[in-house]
């Protein structure tokens, strides 16, 4: 049950206060970020392998699916960490620096995964509905300057980040924020509510747009291709459903959590609806670290969809060892 700090309203400016009984969280958070890591990391490794290794032509989406896995293997190495503090409630063992570093790449790198999604869906888009324009279009070249740029419009905008983390002293022990502290609170308030309109409401509508159109164009009956062209259709389909899957299930409950309990903290409602938002964003941010297991899963899927256009390249001349399994370029 929450309850009211009685010093909450000794004037109008002093913070809002509620304590909480988070015990459920020292239990759920380390849980599944033990999970993620071992699961995520595994099907990350192995899609980098098989990207850096067996795929001899680079095309635009292998490069977005490349820089999408060096996102979530580098959120993945950060979890150690976070099991450690909450599986030993709240204690951060750590330095402020290091606190820092965690949290910032952690939005780093939800961020940089949303808009290399982003980034994929747009480039299949340009591919399935504007095939012949596409091609001045697109480009390795091109794929590799707008990753880079994802990079630098990433890092820039998360920066704030390591200004707003700090810890704080609860006793005898060290509290990591994974906000900020009380009197920034606000000026981080218009911070999240910036970045999620930018790094999510944006992308995400941007997703919702592209996949959708091409949905309507892949189910358009065609005559040419027969049995061969619905197979490869149903393969995309489902490539774009496990796209928005990850949009509704791993980062959509998340923010939509995250604001309301902000919005809450900021309007100083009452403990009990604080504390059940409260709950529910801490519920949520499992989900969003689940985003790190299933992105491989496209390429993977992709692997297997696209195998007859690798086939029909090696036609055209290029060579693999003979017995090794055929790659594909997403």
């Amino acid at each position: 049950m929450a309850t009211l700090n009685s010093s909450s309203f000794s004037n109008s400016s002093a913070p809002f206060r509620c304590k909480f009984n988070e015990d459920f969280k020292y239990i759920l958070l380390p849980t599944s970020y033990g999970v993620v890591f071992v699961i995520g990391l595994l099907l990350n490794a192995i899609a980098m392998y098989a990207m850096l290794f067996r795929i001899k032509q680079w095309s635009p989406n292998t490069i977005y699916m490349i820089n999408l896995t060096v996102c979530d293997t580098l959120y993945i190495l950060t979890l150690p960490f976070l099991i450690y503090y909450y599986a030993d409630k709240n204690v951060w063992p750590f330095s402020e620096s290091f606190c820092k570093l965690i949290r910032f790449l952690f939005y780093a790198n939800l961020y940089g995964s949303i808009l290399f999604l982003s980034c994929i869906s747009l480039h299949r888009f340009l591919g399935v509905c504007h095939p012949v324009r596409s091609m001045h279009w697109v480009s390795p070249r091109r794929a590799r300057l707008v990753s880079v740029a994802v990079w630098v419009i990433v890092l820039v905008f998360q920066a704030p980040v390591l200004y707003f983390s700090r810890t704080r002293n609860a006793g005898n022990d060290l509290v990591c924020h994974d906000t900020t502290t009380e009197e920034l609170f606000n000026h981080f308030l218009v911070y999240s509510t910036a970045i999620s309109v930018l790094f999510f409401v944006i992308p995400f509508l941007v997703v919702l747009v592209c996949n959708g159109l091409m949905v309507r164009k892949l189910l358009e009956p065609t005559a040419v291709g027969g049995a061969t062209s619905q197979r490869s259709k149903k393969k995309s389909v489902k490539m774009i459903i496990i796209v928005l899957l990850t949009f509704m299930l791993c980062f959509l409950p998340f923010h939509l959590t995250r604001s309301l309990y902000y919005c809450f903290r900021h309007l100083q409602v009452s403990c009990g609806l604080l504390e059940g938002s409260s709950i529910a964003y801490k519920v949520t941010r499992p989900l969003a670290s689940a985003n790190s297991c299933i992105d491989p899963i496209l390429y993977f899927m992709a692997g297997q969809g696209f195998r007859r256009s690798i086939n029909r390249k090696n036609k055209k001349g290029y060579r693999t060892e003979k017995g090794k399994s055929l790659s594909t370029s997403l």
